[in-house]
């Protein structure tokens, strides 16, 4: 099977380009040898505004590159991450004419919601769901505060909803957990087209001893949650340390309570190995995002070290999280977050019991093997549902197809 991955790349790193980058080196471990065709943000700078509200919209010199690519290289599928801004949907296009099954990762909400994240002033927002031309959107401002670039993204949105791109040139559809497909399906999408499959960790970090503090890992930005953590440490006091890894908008804030607060430690960026160190000597890692997360990796890589979580109860961590691996609070509520912070760490003998059940549901569902073996039948499936649409006879590759992929727990109907 040839494989093409495609993903264009943000200006700041992010989940969705680790990601790419995992499934990447995923596939290469297990003996293919996709090819990549990526491009990065950092190229508007060079471009006029003008440009890239036409690139956006349909970018003619990507079409024209990537079915040349496919053609040259007789590719089977193209599995995309990111299209937003430069490659566009022009390229699942390109892919199709050039023969080629298409499968696109819903790393967010970006085709149902120009903010792509469904969230909007501190609270959930579906104004724009299940709208083919997304006018609210441009009224509150959603993609970075801009009228103008708002405006882009909606008519884009428009354009590829009315011309049927995502419906006509996309044969398979991921999502990394229920209740984010759940979200696509209200919004009009065909259940068959879309596939639960969540994200893994590889290689296995191995499990880590546990300690005293909490930690948190993620983007320092509103929508983390970062405010709800920080206020939150401000009741607990002393008691419990607090180290914070990463860095964003919010890295100001996450300074000064540091400086106030021997409790709190900010750690800044940190590579990969010595942050599942930590994790893996923390009693407990902290997700409070305000957001519906289409997944939520750090949970799944506390997991991986034997550390429990505690979460807000919204979108994919309500899946990920059962008491048997952690605990979840309400979204937003620092009270709540202290309480359940104290609660769980004041049962030592449960958050032992805890670290095992936490390695486990590791081991048993977000390991490389079984997450390869899932994305293959996604792509054999993608190219036997592309060869039904030219009309070819289909391939039998000896598999059986899945329509859903199960998740460990908590599916939602």
């Amino acid at each position: 099977m040839r494989i093409l991955l495609a993903h264009n790349f943000y200006q700041q790193s992010g989940g969705e380009d680790a990601v790419f980058f995992a499934e990447a080196a995923l596939l290469e471990q297990f003996g293919h040898a996709p090819l990549r065709y990526v491009m990065h943000n950092d190229q508007i700078e060079q471009l006029s505004p003008l440009t890239v509200a036409g690139k956006t919209i349909w970018n003619r010199q990507v079409h024209r590159e990537i079915a040349e690519l496919v053609r040259s290289q007789r590719i089977d599928v193209v599995h995309f991450h990111n299209t937003f801004p430069l490659i566009s949907p022009a390229a699942y296009s390109a892919c199709h004419e050039a023969g080629a099954a298409v499968v696109q990762t819903l790393h967010n909400y970006r085709m149902l919601c120009p903010g792509a994240l469904l969230f909007r002033e501190g609270k959930d927002c579906e104004e724009c769901l299940s709208r083919t031309l997304k006018m609210p959107a441009i009224k509150h401002k959603c993609y970075r505060g801009s009228l103008g670039a708002t405006a882009v993204l909606t008519a884009a949105l428009a354009f590829h909803h009315q011309r049927g791109t995502f419906e006509n040139d996309v044969d398979l559809y991921i999502t990394p957990s229920e209740s984010t497909r759940s979200r696509f399906i209200q919004a009009g999408m065909n259940l068959d087209r879309v596939i639960v499959k969540p994200h893994f960790v590889e290689p296995d970090p191995g499990e880590g001893p546990g300690g005293k503090y909490a930690v948190f890992v993620g983007r320092l930005s509103h929508e983390k949650g970062i405010a709800t953590l920080l206020a939150a440490w401000k009741q607990l006091g002393s008691r419990v340390p607090l180290k914070i890894i990463g860095d964003g908008p919010m890295q100001s804030e996450v300074v000064e309570a540091a400086k106030s607060d021997v409790a709190i430690e900010w750690l800044g960026r940190r590579p990969m190995p010595e942050v599942y160190d930590i994790l893996g000597r923390a009693a407990v890692a902290i997700i409070p995002s305000h957001v519906r997360e289409t997944f939520g990796r750090v949970a799944i890589e506390a997991f991986a070290t034997g550390t429990p979580v505690i979460a807000a109860h919204i979108g994919a961590l309500a899946e990920l999280i059962t008491d048997r691996t952690g605990a979840t609070f309400e979204p937003s509520n620092a009270n709540d977050l202290a309480a359940c912070v104290e609660e769980f760490l004041g049962k030592p003998a449960r958050v032992r019991a805890m670290r095992r059940d936490c390695r486990r549901e590791f081991l048993d569902h977000y390991t490389g093997a079984p997450n390869h073996r899932q994305l293959i039948d996604i792509y054999h499936r993608a190219i036997a549902l592309a060869a039904a649409r030219r009309g070819e006879p289909q391939t039998d590759y000896g598999i059986e197809l899945q329509h859903d992929l199960p998740l460990p727990h908590n599916q939602l109907g």
